[in-house]
């Protein structure tokens, strides 16, 4: 689960998903009834069970351990994933899902509106014969253009008509909620044209393997278009220097991740003229058909000091060489197999560690999902979200809120005022489950049966500009960021609201035929989770409608740091399979989530057990029960070069951390499971940590 400010993409350089300005009626899910499903062919459910349970290790001492660690060791990584666990067995199984609806609308000859997108990606995507007899042709005249540039008026010429079709390489607009007026979109623009994972890729010398290899790589994809090898070798280097100089001037993921006012800039288009001179934004917004607004937000505008001056003093020949290495880079996935193998090479096996390339149907899916995703969830919902999930999801939805209410009452130590507001917000949270109230219409968009990439070229166009059709108009807060079919949950701030979609309303997260217990351990802990963003480091900088306001008094607001200071030191004592420690101060927005979140949803589940017997199912207490729960939703293994990304990029704590960091805090598991002072789960006196 992440805490989505709803801003990272819109402030992105490269391509955005979007939407056209019309929607359909959702009320029902609204795709064509035409779609069925064999449930038979689908992987299993990955949910707790008594099995499980390793009885040599103690709840106290190693719970992640004495839950999944027998899992963990009897179902390896697959060879074409980088992780394996409790998300991607759901994942895998939503693929299994999408593939049987892409299948049939791809069979059918008369398909229009989604049938047709999903059908003509499914089937263009498949052709593997047609892919490769293509080659680079559709990229000819792009490639062409970059090759004969000539000075920096060209040049800048080249980077605002690309940003036209979805294709921004280091700059480009997007539309996002006005930080101090969230009913209203204004433009933004932020960092990007870097190809490595993080900024400290760039200069930490623990990362000069992976720097090698990325430079392996960049000759390997201008070799493949059909520069010269030992040309090919030079230029690699030239676009590795490019992207160390932006480097320097960029912000990490741990810096972004920790303050969200770095996303919001608010300044005049004339102010950013004079900051970047020979890339003015006056002519951006012109050029992308969008009127010149009055302010937008220019992020991190150091970096765009910098664009501007490199423009000026890089030679055009390396431009050229960063210019052309990032659009094969940003096709590699849909073009040729020598472009595919290339890339999964470097980012999945170099990055991720990867053994082998994820079959052709997956990787397929996967780009129908992030380009057209929403039209496909309209089919997902069809056959795999029953009505009675969703009506028992609000139900636990409301009893999770009624609890977080209480806990907001009852806080020992924050002040009235501070409360007040606080309450204020828990009461305009807005809960959204399964699927979108209207169906994105895709009018305006045209896909066929003849080139995968083509189709994923207009996607890429029409998406972008219905994002940036929405700046200086209504924020629709009917519009989800995530489909159907994601396996994931999401906290918007802008706008106050929590969302769950259909693909995780599954086992191990969900299971209306489970014992309250379990579903209060998964899924209730991840809505308690997702309101819990609302009030976490981040989240409480923005006010009930969505504003960016500090709604804390001075006092409060020191005790809410001292209390998040220890889940910082509590995190950053943990020590990965690697060796090294977690970052507390990255992944403190997700663990101040998990904590109140599991916390929330155990009242809840007292609450709604009240003067009810425990039915101690299979020997375990029902509190047992609500734990094994939580810690069977994070059993994950990861491969060595993923744990190590993830360290530096996520700031989400690895998995068997989450599993064990809230629970160690509360005293209910220490009581569930006979710990004593002294035990690693039992975390008293000063080292507890109470939050929300």
């Amino acid at each position: 689960m992440l805490l989505s400010l709803a801003i990272a993409a819109s402030l992105a350089a490269c391509q955005k998903p979007a939407e056209p300005a019309a929607t359909a009626s959702a009320a029902a899910p609204a795709a064509p009834a035409a779609y069925t499903l064999d449930e038979s062919k689908l992987p299993p459910f990955n949910s707790f069970t008594l099995a499980d349970l390793d009885p040599g290790k103690n709840a106290c001492v190693d719970f992640a351990g004495h839950v999944n660690g027998k899992w963990l060791a009897a179902n390896p990584i697959p060879g074409d994933r980088s992780s394996w666990g409790a998300f991607e067995m759901l994942a895998e199984r939503s693929l299994a899902v999408q593939r049987q609806l892409a299948e049939q609308a791809a069979a059918k000859a008369d398909g229009a509106g989604v049938d047709k997108i999903v059908g003509d990606f499914w089937a263009t995507g498949m052709d593997e014969a047609k892919i490769n007899a293509q080659g680079l042709q559709p990229l000819a005249a792009e490639l062409e253009t970059i090759d004969k540039l000539q000075d920096v008026p060209e040049l800048a010429h080249f980077l605002r008509a690309s940003a036209a079709t979805g294709n921004g390489y280091l700059i480009g607009i997007g539309a996002m909620p006005d930080f101090k007026d969230s009913s209203i979109n204004i433009a933004a623009a932020g960092q990007g044209g870097l190809g490595l994972p993080d900024v400290p890729y760039y200069d930490k010398p623990e990362y000069q393997k992976i720097r090698d290899a990325y430079v392996a790589y960049i000759s390997r994809m201008l070799e493949l278009s059909g520069i010269p090898a030992a040309d090919a070798a030079a230029q690699a280097k030239d676009v590795l220097a490019f992207e160390t100089r932006l480097a320097k001037v960029s912000k990490s993921r741990e810096a972004l991740s920790r303050d969200v006012g770095l996303y919001y800039n608010p300044i005049s288009p004339a102010e950013a003229d004079k900051l970047s001179p020979n890339f003015p934004f006056t002519k951006l917004f012109e050029s992308q058909g969008v009127a010149v607004p009055a302010m937008f937000s220019l992020s991190v505008p150091d970096y765009h000091a910098e664009v501007s001056k490199m423009m000026a003093d890089v030679p055009l020949p390396q431009w050229k060489s960063y210019l052309r290495f990032h659009l094969l880079d940003g096709v590699a996935p849909y073009i040729a197999d020598d472009f595919v193998q290339a890339h999964f090479e470097f980012y999945g096996k170099t990055l991720g560690g990867q053994k082998e390339l994820r079959e052709r149907g997956k990787r397929v899916l996967g780009t129908i999902d992030g380009q057209v995703g929403e039209a496909l969830g309209q089919m997902y919902v069809e056959v795999a979200f029953p009505a009675e999930s969703k009506a028992k999801m609000q139900a636990l939805i409301k009893n999770l809120g009624e609890a977080l209410k209480l806990r907001i009452e009852n806080l020992a130590w924050m002040g009235a005022d501070t409360k007040k507001k606080a309450l204020e917000k828990w009461a305009s949270f807005e809960p959204r489950v399964g699927y979108p109230d209207k169906w994105r219409e895709w009018t305006g968009l045209t896909t066929d049966r003849d080139s995968y990439i083509g189709n994923v070229m207009m996607a890429r166009k029409f998406n972008y500009q219905w994002d940036i059709g929405k700046i200086g108009k209504p924020v629709d807060k009917t519009e989800w960021g995530m489909r159907p079919q994601t396996v994931n949950a999401q906290y918007n701030p802008l706008a106050n609201q929590i969302t769950f979609p259909a693909a995780i309303l599954q086992p191990p997260f969900f299971d209306p035929k489970a014992d309250d217990a379990l579903n209060y351990g998964g899924i209730v802990a991840v809505i308690g989770h997702e309101m819990t963003h609302g009030y976490d480091d981040q989240g409480s900088r923005f006010g009930p409608t969505g504003k960016f306001e500090n709604w804390w008094t001075p006092a409060d607001a020191e005790g809410f740091k001292a209390r998040t200071g220890k889940l910082v030191a509590q995190f950053d004592g943990y020590k990965a399979a690697n060796g090294k420690n977690l970052n507390g101060n990255h992944t403190l927005g997700e663990n101040i989530a998990d904590l109140g979140g599991l916390a929330t949803a155990y009242d809840a589940m007292v609450k709604a057990s009240a003067g009810q017997p425990d039915p101690k199912i299979d020997g375990l207490t029902r509190d047992q029960r609500f734990f094994y729960s939580w810690a069977t939703v994070w059993r994950r293994n990861f491969t060595p070069e993923e744990l190590e990304q993830r360290l530096q990029t996520d700031e989400h704590a690895l998995a068997e951390f989450r599993a064990i960091g809230a629970p160690s805090n509360m005293p209910a598991f220490a009581t569930a499971f006979g710990c004593k002072a002294g035990d690693p789960m039992l975390r008293d006196g000063d080292r507890q940590v109470v939050i929300w």
